[in-house]
């Protein structure tokens, strides 16, 4: 009886033995630590520690982007480099700011010689509709279907008046603006603007275009636009929002800042667009959770715009986009994971403004930086010429 005692004692002992070596192997296993009992916290640091400085992954999106510039179409490579002008001021970036007049010179100059009469600017906004009603997914649907009524749309708002805004910017014009203005002058832009069905469709291109209808001295539906904005988006219905248009709406909202501020050459007061910082700020959480990098990377900075970089909602996003750089392709990819430099150039280049933002500046404008504009694109000429 007692030796077996002894012996059940024994059995009991080197089980527990056993146990104590094996829960000791498996916590040095790779994977395992004993940390794991506050594991956010502990891998938040972990993290912190491992990412570099914002301003450094800047860099790397900004060398992968700058060794391969002009391989992109023009558009792009011009978006890219008048952004990075704006931010830097340096020359470097002239040969892309170039690319980028050209291409507003050649579709100024098309409009010009071939799109002027009713029936010439039909035939042309109904081969673009064509075009869109090829293309599948949720946001195309709404655009051809939300067009249908006004197919002119996308030859005034997506092509003509951007083109006549940007080289306007520029402190230039096309040589044939009286023309152009003709042009815009025949249509009520707030038909669009205040349609909550464009709006859907089209939010941050409108906010875009009814500021640089402003910009240009034309039709001024600013006001109207945002008021018809909040009514189509009241914040106590973002809930029964789609994933498309939550992203919709808060895209609509950085355009309009970002438009407000001729973007990123003049800094905003908060004050005047506070409806939109109290819902950023309120709303961060969810806006990091349903939208992709490009809109999350805008809302950041939005509050730089604003002069307010310790702002916690710029920390969150900067967070958010570091985290999500492909560091071997050395660039924020898709939320498909896919790193094709075009189709990624408007996304780093937002990533790289938030990370690395070096303020707001006027420019380049052809009165007051010469070297930039050494030899204008045909069909461009000085703003103050007559």
């Amino acid at each position: 009886m007692v030796m077996s005692l002894i012996h059940q004692g024994i059995v009991m002992k080197t089980v527990r033995c056993s146990l104590i070596y094996l829960l000791i192997a498996l916590l040095s296993l790779p994977g395992w630590s004993a940390v794991q009992i506050y594991p956010q916290q502990e891998n938040a640091i972990v993290q912190q520690k491992a990412l570099p400085a914002y301003a450094e992954d800047a860099a790397l999106i900004r060398h992968t982007f700058e060794t391969q510039l002009y391989i992109l179409p023009a558009f792009k490579m011009g978006h890219y480099g008048l952004r990075m002008y704006r931010q830097t001021l340096d020359p470097k970036y002239k040969s892309a700011v170039w690319a980028d007049m050209a291409r507003v010179a050649d579709r100024l100059n098309e409009v010009s010689e071939d799109i002027y009469t009713p029936a010439q600017v039909k035939a042309y906004s109904d081969a673009r509709a064509a075009r869109y009603s090829q293309q599948e997914g949720a946001r195309s649907e709404l655009r051809y279907l939300a067009t249908r009524n006004h197919p002119e749309y996308y030859f005034l708002g997506v092509d003509l008046l951007g083109s006549m805004a940007r080289a306007n910017e520029y402190g230039l014009k096309h040589q044939n603006d009286h023309k152009l203005r003709e042009i815009l002058r025949r249509y009520d832009f707030a038909r669009y603007a205040t349609d909550p069905e464009m709006i859907r469709a089209w939010a941050a291109q409108l906010a875009n275009q009814v500021y640089w209808l402003r910009q240009l001295g034309e039709q001024d539906v600013v006001e109207p636009f945002i008021s018809a904005f909040r009514a189509t988006y009241p914040d106590s219905q973002d809930k029964q929002l789609s994933e498309q248009q939550y992203m919709n709406k808060i895209y609509g909202m950085t355009h309009i800042l970002f438009a407000a501020s001729s973007y990123y050459q003049y800094q905003l007061r908060e004050s005047d667009f506070q409806w939109i910082y109290d819902h950023f700020r309120q709303h961060i959480d969810q806006i990091l959770l349903h939208t992709k990098e490009d809109v999350i990377a805008e809302v950041g900075i939005s509050f730089l715009l604003a002069g307010v970089e310790h702002d916690p909602v710029v920390a969150k996003a900067r967070k958010a986009i570091q985290e999500a750089i492909d560091r071997k392709a050395g660039m924020v990819p898709s939320v498909k994971g896919e790193t094709a430099l075009v189709d990624g150039e408007h996304r780093n280049t937002l990533a790289i403004m938030l990370l690395d933002w070096r303020g707001v500046h006027p420019a380049p404008v052809y009165q007051r930086h010469p070297g930039m504009f050494t030899n204008l694109p045909y069909g461009l000429v000085p703003r103050n010429q007559k």
